[in-house]
């Protein structure tokens, strides 16, 4: 692989960061751009520790035009990661992640019609699929829309036909309709979109990776709208059960970040990604109580049963896992770390770890907003 002199967007957060060892490693040279904003690294806003000293960061809002510029400057491919990350949040701080995230997108993509990559890859999120694909009694695939907000007072959680026949979630594949059910996933959908749109009308190579669940350490544990896995560690250190909205049997797809990592750079080289969007994720579907559950067996907090709150979080929707048939097609992608591995993995890392429990806090946002049921 020819050396390449490569800019991660929001490079030195979570994933950014796993990704830049990656690239690293197969001796490629690395610039994040990072604003550091205090929700993810701290008031401090320092350079994080577990960013390697190989990584030349600069410290700069991808919403600066002459920011963004200077970055740009001699690199040859772009990963755009850089994004305000938070279904729950984004439905009250809705001018701050349009900002980021549509505005931020907008902004690095002129700058990149004045100085086209060979590839630019952008982080989309399953979120733009709004529920996931799902299979009808009698065998069919079927989607559904967005429960209605009756059926959620009524605490009735689970997916239905129109005549209240059980529906059956099934693995989603990129060729699900979006639907999107939250900010967040609008901003995550237009990012795609956009970076697509201007990648075929300017001749750059761009692929959009949705991205599932993703966990991992270097997760920012204090920040009550990140990760699930992050919040119940957080909680969890702090001696608190983890918290679940609905019954906690919504299904979900955990990929580990050195998984997603991995297909990040296979996005980079693989000739027949370019213009395609590709699910990134285990494959695997688990429910959010069993994660609670396992994190809490594997942290040595076995006592500390997770909390089932019986309500509603505007936004989110009941299951969704991914179908990565394509990413092993175009990608030659296959997870490679079992989800037990993983949470050990976490575990470990969180022994050293301190963080702030802003659950409660984050929830009486939600709640004096209306944005519970």
């Amino acid at each position: 692989m020819t050396q390449k002199q490569i800019l991660i967007t929001g490079g030195a957060g979570f994933i950014g960061s796993h990704l830049a060892d990656a690239l690293l490693a197969r001796g490629h040279r690395v610039r994040a751009l990072d604003a550091l904003v205090p929700q993810v690294h701290g008031e401090a806003r320092r350079r994080p520790a577990y960013l390697s000293p190989d990584v030349e960061l600069m410290v700069g809002d991808v919403r600066d035009r002459d920011t963004v510029r200077r970055a740009l400057e001699g690199v040859d491919a772009v990963y755009h990661f850089a994004a305000a990350v938070g279904v729950g949040q984004s439905m009250y701080e809705v001018a701050h992640y349009t900002s980021v995230n549509n505005l931020g997108a907008a902004v690095l993509l002129e700058a990149l019609i004045g100085h086209p990559v060979e590839r630019l890859v952008v982080a989309s999120s399953m979120s733009v699929y709004g529920e996931g694909l799902l299979r009808a009694p009698d065998g069919r695939l079927v989607t559904r829309e967005q429960r209605s907000l009756e059926q959620l007072k009524r605490g009735r959680w689970e997916l239905e036909g129109p005549d209240g026949e059980p529906l059956t979630p099934v693995p989603t594949p990129e060729s699900k309709p979006p639907d999107l059910s939250s900010v967040y996933a609008l901003s995550k959908f237009d990012q795609e979109r956009l970076c697509l749109i201007l990648g075929r009308a300017y001749g750059i190579p761009t692929v959009a990776l949705r991205f599932f669940n993703v966990y991992g350490p270097r997760q920012a544990l204090s920040n009550p709208y990140t990760g699930v896995l992050a919040i119940f560690g957080a909680r969890l250190l702090n001696g608190g059960a983890p918290l679940l909205f609905e019954d906690g049997l919504q299904q979900r797809d955990f990929v580990n970040v050195r998984d997603v990592a991995r297909a990040c750079v296979l996005a980079l080289e693989a000739e027949d990604a370019a213009s395609r969007v590709i699910n990134v994720g285990s494959g695997r579907a688990i429910t959010v109580r069993e994660v609670a559950l396992a994190l809490a067996e594997v942290m040595g907090r076995p006592a500390l049963r997770p909390a089932v709150a019986g309500r509603y979080r505007m936004g989110d929707i009941r299951h969704c896992f991914a179908d990565i048939s394509l990413a092993h097609d175009l990608l030659g992608y296959a997870p490679q770390v079992s989800f037990h591995d993983g949470l050990t993995e976490l575990a470990s890392w969180l022994e050293d770890q301190v963080a702030m429990d802003r659950v409660a806090e984050a929830r009486a946002e939600l709640e004096a907003r209306g944005l519970t049921v």
